[in-house]
């Protein structure tokens, strides 16, 4: 096995370990689990940004990752997104929708015959973009049926 291929499955082995830990509902849930992620992953929150169909909550990790979650003006989760060194606790961020998420990029890596890369979850109810390398994160989740009037998926940056 060559070294890149080993940290290939590490990477994807450790993103999919992230999002094995238990946690309370976020994607989807209410404004209030904004305070549990932070005391969760013992994030500081570093801004509230009203927009006119939504505000975002920004935190930044420990580890210097930031983390956005994008809510509804009746108070729901309706995305999140993250970038940075170090991946977020997925399974916090995206709580019932983790499962999920852990499925979809298993399948989307099955049928490309890899283990690494980006990767897309693409349906109805749930989408998830997800890429980076060991060291530089991104990606994003959002709920295409509980966008706000007038919000986009481009808005969840």
């Amino acid at each position: 096995m060559t070294k890149a291929r080993s940290w290939a499955g590490l990477y994807a082995g450790g993103m999919l370990a992230l999002m094995g830990h238990a946690a309370h509902a976020e994607l989807g849930g209410t404004h209030a689990t904004v305070d549990r992620d932070q005391s969760h992953m013992r994030a500081l929150l570093r801004q509230s940004q009203p927009a006119p169909n939504f505000s975002t909550e920004e935190m930044s990790l420990p580890r210097g990752t930031v983390v956005r979650e994008y809510i509804s003006p009746s108070g729901q989760v309706f995305g999140v997104s993250w970038s940075g060194p170090a991946m977020p606790d997925l399974k916090q961020l995206l709580g019932a929708w983790a499962d999920r998420a852990r499925q979809g990029v298993e399948d989307f890596h099955a049928a490309r015959g890899s283990v690494r890369g980006p990767a897309v979850v693409d349906t109805p109810d749930f989408m998830l973009q997800v890429g980076g390398r060991m060291g530089s994160h991104t990606g994003r989740a959002w709920l295409p049926a509980a966008l706000p009037p007038g919000v986009t998926s481009d808005d969840i940056q």
